[in-house]
């Protein structure tokens, strides 16, 4: 007996001192390296970030419950990191990729990720966190699956495509840094790039984004990795049928053409029941003063005809395109009759039967600090630490690198922005409200890591207490990145029920650079292996606590 207890004890010690993979539940191993290549999304040749040679990047596709090791060479001449947005991490801040909570990869180094995608389903991306690295590439699709046994409630499609499109900037991510180091703005963005590509209606040379064949249908998992504009995608003579929102499957609707704001995904089935021909798969700007649009044909197998440049139409813009673009938004609602990625129904969770505990209050501000252009959250404009602020809290000297709760859970009067470290206490399960509030005259877009939130409102104005009444506390989607309209509101609620430093960013990749985020710490008070993992036997360290004893490893 105490022979099986001490081996017990040594796999466990192993398995959470390395962040380990889970037994029992397979894993995908992967080796990329992080390199310098020529691109030209655009058509206008470039420097790029490639992964494995590639732009963009090598996808992730996996199985809910698979862990995933990706060892990453980063042959920059930048230290490098990569965040894998919307996937969970749980218990697992320590692999999360975000300045706060990692060491960057330095040049010549590498560092391998392990992470499991838990109980999860759905369409993410990876991106760079580091710099402005994701202005230059450096991103792929994440794919998730839902295990054999669980159905999905949708037939499986005869074949999926990924398709990242988002914004571009002619200018190189070391360009575009060093005009935001200078205090100025970096502008309107270039043009769009579908799947690293941007085509002109008529071009006879523009190779197919991939092919459909006659009566089958098809899925489309598509994210906007942009870095400021939302954008609106939709297929010349075929309708859209949502099916996933961001790791939750929804009520199943209709589309002619669909808003998706900077750092969302979704997927969504197209059947082939058109003459075979070519057509347009169209990508345009929204709520942009100088509108931006690309195209990339979708060819029939056997087909014959080139794609029309008659085009569909965009939705209205203005104050009748943000009704419209709301109208959509409300449209999406879960689907409580479908199973998640483990079998038992979504809708057994009455997320609109509990008790808030805590309601945080966002405002957005653009204001300037020495000259120098600043965005903030409530008077705090944030910085990356020497530290990161996780490893700082784990080694009991988070008093030497940041102040917890310098923002304050209302937004600040006047235009006074202290720019800080900008952390803040959350307590551990504690049910929260989040209110985004957008003052500007610019749509924004919010994300949290390490947690799922619902999704329950979006309207104009300002937000008030009473403006619950209004809330969808039924069927909202849950998901991980919620857009704000202008001079408009948003609301989410989530439980604080993963210990760990979590990254709310703004999604506008401007803003995040130059203020427009938080960590959110939650921390169990047990320091138990039940709640989160110890620091991984292999993590970098780096700044003051490099040289200092490793805290005892939670039990």
């Amino acid at each position: 007996m105490v022979f099986y207890t001490k081996m017990i004890f040594a796999v466990l010690f192993l398995c959470f001192s390395a962040t380990c993979v889970i037994a029992g539940d397979p894993t995908l191993e992967f080796e990329w390296k992080v390199t310098y290549g020529t691109i030209a999304p655009l058509g206008v040749p470039q420097q790029g970030i490639l992964i494995n040679g590639q732009f963009p990047g090598p996808a992730i596709n996996c199985t809910s419950n698979n862990n995933i090791v990706v060892n990453v060479f980063n042959q920059l001449d930048e230290p490098f990191l990569l965040t894998w947005a919307g996937i969970q991490q749980r218990k697992n801040s320590w692999q999360d990729g975000t300045p706060g909570a990692m060491c960057p990869i330095l040049p010549g180094k590498n560092y391998t990720y392990r992470f499991q995608v838990k109980d999860q389903i759905g369409t993410y991306f990876y991106f760079p966190t580091t710099a402005l690295h994701r202005a230059s590439g450096g991103i792929g699709m994440l794919k998730v699956h839902s295990r054999p046994l669980i159905p999905i409630p949708y037939d499986n499609p005869a074949e999926e495509y990924p398709v990242l499109l988002g914004d571009w900037y002619n200018k190189g991510h070391k360009t575009l840094k060093s005009i935001l180091d200078s205090g100025r703005s970096i502008g309107r963005p270039d043009g769009i790039q579908i799947n690293g590509q941007s085509s002109k209606v008529g071009d006879a040379n523009a190779k197919p984004l991939f092919t459909f064949e006659a009566g089958k249908t098809y899925k489309l998992r598509v994210c906007n990795v942009g870095l400021r504009l939302s954008v609106n995608f939709r297929v010349q003579g075929h309708t859209l049928k949502v099916v996933e929102v961001e790791g939750s499957h929804n009520v199943q609707n209709l589309y002619d053409s669909l808003d998706l704001h900077v750092g969302q995904c979704m997927s969504v089935l197209v059947t082939a029941d058109q003459t075979p021909k070519d057509y347009y798969f169209v990508a345009s700007s929204r709520f942009a003063q100088h509108p931006l649009s690309t195209v990339a044909v979708i060819r029939y197998v056997n087909g014959n005809g080139a794609a029309s440049p008659e085009l569909p139409p965009p939705p209205p813009e203005n104050t009748k395109g943000i009704a419209w673009s709301i109208s959509q938004f409300r449209s999406f609602r879960w689907n409580l009759t479908s199973n998640a990625a483990r079998p038992n129904p979504q809708g057994s969770y009455k997320y609109g039967k509990i008790n808030i505990t805590r309601t945080i209050k966002i405002a957005n501000s653009r204001s300037s600090s020495n000259g120098k252009l600043r965005f903030g959250i409530n008077g705090v404009s944030h910085v990356d630490a020497e530290t990161p602020l996780k490893l700082a809290e784990y080694y009991g000297v988070a008093d030497k690198v940041f102040t917890y709760n310098l923002m304050k859970d209302e937004p600040q009067e006047g235009d006074k922005v202290e720019v800080a470290p900008n952390v803040v206490n959350g307590t551990y399960r504690n049910f929260v409200e989040i209110i985004f509030e957008n003052h500007e005259k610019t749509i924004q877009t919010w994300h949290l890591d390490g947690f799922s939130f619902f999704a329950v409102a979006i309207e104009p104005g300002r937000w008030s207490p009473e403006k619950r009444k209004n809330y969808n506390l039924l069927d909202a989607l849950s998901r991980n990145t919620i857009q704000v309209y202008p001079n408009s509101w948003a609301a989410v609620m989530t439980t604080l029920d993963n210990a760990g430093m979590w990254n709310l960013r703004s999604e506008m990749r401007e803003r995040a650079y130059l203020g427009q985020q938080l960590y959110l710490s939650v921390v169990s008070e047990a320091r138990s292996l039940r709640d989160e993992y110890s620091l991984p036997e292999t993590q970098e360290l780096c700044g003051i606590v490099k040289s200092l004893p490793k805290p005892a490893p939670y039990t």
